[in-house]
């Protein structure tokens, strides 16, 4: 039948495009041996190809159904067995362009920029190892950054269903950082890898509930709890990004989010992200109630030049109204109140930041505009870059140079540990 040999042929050119994306490597995505420092761990690999080889058993299988039962099934049937197929194969393709865009990276004169945000990443998972031992649920590979368009960095979390994949579930962490923010005093990379801190702490649904409570009881308005709500993620990021990186952090943001006052003082109905013009006054509670009530003031002031909440806006009356009575709430729930995935510890014990820690960091940058090198956790070192950057006393690149030098050099000591171990055990 003429059908037949028509579905015959349709079927043969399925089969030979199926199960060619089954596996990822270094040579696949371009990795030469001068690049492989700078290359996503093999564990990355390993994740990559365990959620490939998933799909392409789901291929192999609807493939030797629809190769048996063709030339006895209705046309009809044969048609959706193909594109049951098809499916699959879609969905292998955006699952390998996906590892592929991001691994690809690493083979390029981006790469040491996004191997040293990697270093700053597992850095904030360090952090919280350090002060609160066991917390993780075991083991957990770090995210891992790459480049891609849009005005600001985003992140897509560990085991999250992504539409780019057809709902296949993200197998680690990664960081999205525009082609041009690539610099290393960007603050609101921190604010990212806070994301995944929270979702892989467990914290996600507890926090929410928590601060809707707090809000409905301090306002007993439902409309501005339900905003709140809404907004609980954002905020625990903005205030995670403190303790993992200081005030450098809070004036990081600021800068991010200071724009002409139309959109800085506009309020987005279901939105996720605070409105920019009390964001600021959440960071400033936080500086606050973590010691540094100077730096604080001093940002409160200058945003309080830049807006004038008396001059046309577009704020909600009463959200303007009780920001001064439920920012401190909100602050105080989000990072000082006990959670029980965090074995009722809060927050601020969990990730700590000290004024000895903003010494190290003030002192980092002096040793940066010097050219000279201090040992600084990976995550204080993007806050000494954006205190040399404010600074002025070094060009922007050869800042970033020395920093991201550093954090490679951090990157690749283990590697030349072993180097040297295996070297002395030969001789």
């Amino acid at each position: 039948m003429p059908a037949r040999t028509f579905l015959r042929t349709k079927i043969l050119a399925l089969a030979a495009r199926a199960r060619r994306l089954a596996r990822i490597d270094h040579g696949s995505v371009g990795i030469r041996p001068q690049d492989v420092p700078y290359a996503p761990s093999p564990a990355h690999f390993a994740a990559a190809n365990e959620r490939l080889g998933v799909i392409d058993r789901q291929i192999e299988r609807r493939l030797r159904k629809l190769q048996q039962s063709w030339k006895q099934s209705p046309l009809n049937r044969v048609l959706v067995d193909i594109a049951l197929v098809e499916r699959e194969i879609d969905r292998a393709r955006r699952a390998f362009g996906l590892f592929f865009e991001m691994f690809g990276q690493r083979g390029t004169t981006f790469a040491p920029a996004l191997a040293a945000y990697d270093v700053v990443a597992q850095d904030c998972y360090t952090a919280v190892r350090e002060s609160a031992p066991r917390l993780f649920r075991g083991p957990l590979l770090k995210p891992l950054c790459y480049k891609e368009h849009g005005y600001s960095p985003a992140t897509m979390r560990r085991g999250v269903l992504l539409n780019r994949l057809l709902g296949e579930p993200n197998p680690f962490p990664v960081v999205r950082i525009p082609w041009e923010r690539d610099n290393p005093w960007q603050a609101v990379f921190l604010h990212e890898v806070a994301h995944n801190l929270q979702a892989d702490l467990g914290i996600w649904q507890e926090n929410r509930q928590a601060v809707v409570r707090r809000i409905l009881r301090a306002s007993g308005d439902p409309i501005i709890t339900r905003i709140y709500g809404r907004w609980h993620k954002e905020i625990f990021a903005d205030l995670a990004a403190i303790l993992l990186g200081g005030p450098a952090a809070a004036w990081g943001m600021a800068i991010f989010l200071a724009h002409p006052a139309p959109r800085t003082m506009t309020y987005r109905a279901g939105g996720a992200h605070p409105t920019a013009y009390l964001r600021i006054f959440l960071l400033v509670e936080m500086l606050r109630r973590i010691g540094f009530g100077k730096e604080a003031e001093r940002l409160r002031q200058v945003w309080d030049q830049l807006y004038n909440p008396v001059r046309p806006h577009r704020l909600p009356p009463r959200l303007l109204t009780t920001s001064s009575q439920l920012i401190p709430q909100v602050v105080d729930e989000i990072a000082f109140q006990t959670r029980r995935n965090l074995a009722h510890r809060p927050l601020a014990e969990i990730i700590p930041f000290t004024r000895e820690d903003e010494r190290g960091i003030r002192e980092g940058a002096r040793a940066l505009e010097q050219g000279q090198h201090r040992d600084l956790p990976p995550r204080h070192l993007v806050s000494a870059a954006s205190y040399a950057l404010a600074r002025n006393r070094i060009l922007p690149r050869q800042l970033a140079q020395r920093v991201f030098g550093q954090l490679n050099d951090i990157r690749q000591a283990p590697m030349r540990r072993v180097i040297n171990e295996r070297l002395a055990e030969a001789a």
